[in-house]
């Protein structure tokens, strides 16, 4: 029986310590072979490096199950220097109870037989490859999150990358901070977004569904070309609570509520 996933409230590390993130990339590029030896350099003063050896960081992962049909990332805590091979293995063991409302397109049993990573492709090869494309867009959406991997080789045609799953992919896709994370007042919030003229609102609830902060939002680009945003969301709670944020699109034709999507958050 697998256990859960670690308790909600933890914060996802979007930002990794140079030793860290030298650790990760070594255990995604190449042959993703769990079992090699790990070094890190780190860089000196003096501009020298030094390798030293290093024990199995336990790094936090985004993992891509669906919600309503679009790909909604989860996070998970890895052990590396393999993190490409680790993420993609909890993607198919599937959601667990903590993932409430997300579910996945990959064929129950699947095991992941290889995995090596070069010039900017994944080719993963697994015991039943996928053919259904949300299927795939969670494991492309999964593995391009690590910045040496731009497409996925998953065997047919030709590699692909994010762009050629834009049918599963939410209007809005929040992918920082992740479902059940502590958050303080200031926090940013990331992701992707493909709406009317690039613009999306948002709104921050506390536990009783009062609204903390709303506004709206523009993307780096929108109207059929998917960009980037990055928000802050300044707040004041008495005391820590659940909350909600809710991201949506307002309807170019009547204003009512489109493409709206919410993340659990715990408010600090």
């Amino acid at each position: 029986m697998r256990r859960p996933n670690t308790p909600v409230g933890m914060r996802f590390r979007g930002a990794f310590s140079l030793i860290v993130l030298l650790a990760l990339l070594a255990g995604c590029g190449g042959d993703d072979n769990e079992s090699a030896p790990t070094t890190t350099q780190e860089v000196t003063e003096t501009g020298t490096t030094s390798s030293t050896p290093t024990q199995p960081q336990q790094v936090a992962v985004r993992v891509y199950f669906l919600r309503d049909g679009k790909v909604a990332p989860v996070q998970r805590d890895v052990t590396g220097p393999a993190v490409g091979s680790a993420a993609v293995r909890e993607l198919l063991e599937g959601p667990t109870s903590d993932d409430q409302g997300v579910d996945s397109a990959v064929s129950a049993g699947t095991e992941l037989e290889s995995l090596s990573i070069s010039s900017g492709v994944a080719t993963v090869q697994l015991s039943e490859q996928p053919s259904d494309d949300a299927a795939r867009a969670q494991l492309v959406y999964t593995l391009t999150q690590f910045p040496t991997v731009n497409r996925v080789d998953l065997g047919a045609d030709r590699p692909v990358g994010r762009r050629a799953f834009e049918s599963e992919t939410p209007a809005v896709l929040v992918e920082s901070p992740l479902p059940g994370e502590s958050v303080e007042s200031g926090f940013a919030v990331r992701g992707t977004a493909n709406t009317f003229e690039a613009t999306f609102n948002y709104e921050l609830k506390d536990s009783s569904g009062k609204v903390l902060r709303k506004n709206f939002v523009t993307a780096t680009s929108g109207s059929g070309t998917r960009g980037t945003f990055t928000f802050r969301v300044p707040y004041t709670v008495d005391k820590p609570q659940e909350g909600r944020l809710v991201v949506f699109e307002l309807s170019a034709e009547d204003g009512s509520r489109i493409n709206e999507s919410e993340i659990p958050l715990r408010l600090q």
